[in-house]
C-alpha cells in the first residue's frame, strides 16, 4: 500500500493490459501499478523501464507464487486467456491477494465455483472486469430500465461483434468458444443489467461459417434469445466476422439506444426524450478504483465472482441450446 493506495499486479501483458489497464492505472486514485507477471523477458524489461517498476515487482509464471511475499501488491488482476483464469485466480487467492479476473470469468460454472471458494477460504475479495458497470451511458440504461422510467421493459436487442479475431481467441481450448464467450457476454450482461432480471430460458442458432478451417471448433457467429420474467425477450447476436456494437431497450412509454454501447471510449446514447449527454470516462480506472474502495471499506463488489458465475451459467445454456436446437430452461 502506497499513500493509502493499493498495488495492482497485472498477470499477462497482452493488448488489453498494455493498451487499457496499465494506462488506466496512471489515472486511478485508490490503486496503482504495483507489479507485473509475464513469461516474456523482453516485455518485462520494457514494462519495468516504462513504469519504473522495481525488479522484485516483476514476476514470471514460474515464480508467481512468491508474490505472496510482496506487501506492495494487494490485488492481482488476471488478464490471461480464458482457460487460464481458474488456475491463476486460485493461486492469487492462495498467495493472500485480492483478485480481479477478466471476463468471461471461466469456461464453466464448476470453475467459477472453485474460484469463488478459493477466495472465500483465503478471506480475499474477487471481482470480474465488467467495466461498463462504471460507464455513465450504461449506468443510465440500468437506471431507466430497472426503475421503469419509461414503464415496463418489453424488449431488448443487443449486438456485439468484431470484424476480425486472431490468436488464442480462435483456439477452443484457450477461449472456450467463439464470439459468444468474448464479446457476446456483453449482450448477456446488458439484458441482465437493463432489466435487473435473470433469464428463465434460452434458445440459440449458430450462424453460417464462411471459413470452416479458421473457425474450427468454435462458432463464427451466433444469434440467441433470452426469455426474461414478465414476458420480456432479449434478442442478441455476436460475431467474429461482422462489426456490431448496439444496445436497444423498448418499454411501454419509450425507448433507449446505445450505439456504440460497449466500446472503451466514444459510447453514445439517445432515448425517446433525446440524446444522452454524459462525459466520456476511463472505464477501467473507475472499475479498478471501485474495487480498491470495496477492499478498503469491506463491501462486496457490484461485479463480484457470483456476478461472473451467473453469466457463465447463461453462456453454457446458450451453447447447449445452439448445439441441441432445444429451448434450455435455466434453473
Amino acid at each position: 500500500m502506497k499513500e493509502g493506495r493499493l498495488g495492482v499486479a497485472l498477470v499477462g501483458l497482452g493488448a488489453y493490459s498494455e493498451g487499457q489497464l496499465a494506462p488506466a492505472l496512471q489515472q486511478t486514485k485508490h490503486c496503482y501499478l504495483g507489479g507485473i507477471v509475464t513469461g516474456n523477458s523482453e516485455k518485462a524489461t520494457r514494462w519495468k523501464t516504462k513504469y519504473n517498476l522495481p525488479t522484485d515487482a516483476c514476476y514470471s509464471y514460474e515464480n508467481f507464487d512468491s508474490i505472496k511475499d510482496n506487501s506492495g501488491i494487494d490485488i492481482v488482476y488476471v488478464v490471461l486467456p480464458n482457460s487460464m483464469h481458474v488456475e491463476y485466480v486460485i493461486r492469487a487467492a492462495q498467495a493472500g491477494k485480492h483478485v480481479i479476473c477478466e471476463k468471461p470469468m471461466a469456461l464453466t460454472v464448476d470453475e467459477c465455483n472453485r474460484m469463488i471458494a478459493a477466495c472465500k477460504e483465503a478471506g480475499r475479495m474477487l471481482s470480474v472486469g465488467y467495466r461498463l458497470h462504471f460507464e455513465p451511458h450504461n449506468k443510465e440504461a440500468m437506471h431507466i430500465g430497472q426503475q421503469k422510467i419509461f414503464g415496463d421493459v418489453k424488449f431488448i436487442e443487443a449486438d456485439h461483434g468484431l470484424s476480425e479475431a486472431t490468436g488464442w481467441r480462435l483456439n477452443k481450448t484457450l477461449a472456450g468458444g467463439g464470439p459468444l464467450m468474448d464479446v457476446g457476454i456483453y449482450c448477456v450482461q446488458a439484458a441482465r443489467y437493463v432489466t435487473g432480471l435473470e433469464p428463465v430460458a434460452v434458445t440459440a442458432q449458430e450462424g453460417f461459417k464462411h471459413n470452416a478451417e479458421k473457425f474450427n471448433g468454435i462458432e463464427e457467429s451466433i444469434t440467441w434469445q433470452m426469455e426474461m420474467p414478465n414476458g420480456i425477450v432479449a434478442k442478441c447476436t455476436s460475431s467474429y466476422s461482422e462489426k456490431q456494437n448496439r444496445l436497444r431497450m423498448e418499454a411501454e412509454h419509450g425507448w433507449l439506444e446505445l450505439s456504440p454501447a460497449y466500446s472503451y471510449t466514444g459510447i453514445k446514447g439517445k432515448t425517446v426524450e433525446g440524446k444522452m449527454s454524459f462525459a466520456q470516462v476511463n472505464q477501467q480506472a473507475l472499475q479498478m478504483d471501485d474495487f480498491a474502495v470495496c477492499i478498503k471499506e469491506g463491501r462486496t463488489s457490484p461485479v463480484s465472482g457470483e456476478e461472473g458465475r451467473q453469466d457463465v451459467k447463461i453462456l453454457e445454456a446458450i451453447y447447449k441450446a445452439m448445439e441441441t436446437g432445444e429451448r434450455i430452461i435455466l434453473e
